[in-house]
């Protein structure tokens, strides 16, 4: 049960895949959190480049959580993820193995010029237009994401079930926002055709609780090869990822 020592803000939007990593750690843990919206980008009342916020994180990045009984804030998602995971002795999610712990932290460092190029190279210059990717840049980011993709198929998965063993990991969540939202079932933006361990541990992934809850918002936008979304879609679809989240923890 959580206590209010326990409780935690979170500051992010469902469509983040950063937020989406720590928003499904905490449904699973059944741990309590409040979200608070944050727009990306912006400078108003509740957006990342706000001075208020700012404060909190910063670099003006999302997520971030703020501790409500420390008042204690940390930002990046990873970070946030091994935090919380050690605080609150969540061994199954972050052995205490040394060995599997290294593994887990070894991929979520590679996993920023790996992975995480699926937003940059795919789903961001379709989303965030205002960020104005140049298309070299998305270019050098797709192949930096097949290479992963490939590495991911032909080495992390080719003996497992999950990155790192036999269990399930916050490698695997971290991972699997960036890359499960190009698959087919949400914005179909890659093939996975030519990667079957790959393929396999996305369809392992999506039967993991609350992976639909977590998922609406990106579910929403629908298919991103045919059309971009307007701007009305992105915020209809992280309104309603925030209704449905609120609700489940409501009925928890």
């Amino acid at each position: 049960m959580t206590t209010e020592e326990d409780s935690v803000i979170l500051y992010g939007v469902p469509l983040s895949q950063p937020v989406r990593a720590v928003i499904w750690t905490l449904l699973l843990k059944d741990q309590d959190f409040e979200l608070v919206m944050i727009n990306p980008g912006s400078k108003g009342e509740m957006g990342s480049r706000n001075p208020d916020y700012l404060r909190k994180s910063p670099s003006g990045t999302i997520p971030c959580i703020e501790e409500r009984a420390t008042g204690f804030v940390l930002s990046e998602a990873h970070a946030i993820l091994c935090y919380l995971s050690r605080k609150n002795g969540w061994d199954d999610l972050y052995p205490t193995n040394i060995r599997i712990r290294a593994k887990i932290d070894s991929y979520l460092h590679y996993h920023h010029r790996g992975a995480r190029d699926a937003s940059l190279g795919l789903f961001a210059p379709r989303v965030r237009k205002d960020l104005n990717i140049p298309e070299v840049m998305q270019t050098i980011s797709i192949t930096l994401l097949t290479r992963a993709i490939k590495l991911l198929d032909s080495a992390w998965l080719s003996e497992s079930p999950f990155l790192t063993g036999h269990g399930m990991t916050i490698a695997d969540i971290a991972a699997y926002v960036e890359i499960g939202q190009l698959h087919h079932r949400f914005t179909n933006l890659f093939d996975f055709g030519p990667y079957p361990n790959v393929s396999k541990w996305l369809d392992r992934m999506a039967l993991v609780e609350h992976h639909d809850n977590v998922h609406a918002s990106l579910q929403a936008l629908g298919n991103l090869a045919e059309k971009s979304p307007t701007i009305d879609d992105i915020k209809d679809a992280n309104k309603m990822g925030y209704a449905l989240i609120n609700e489940v923890l409501r009925r928890s």
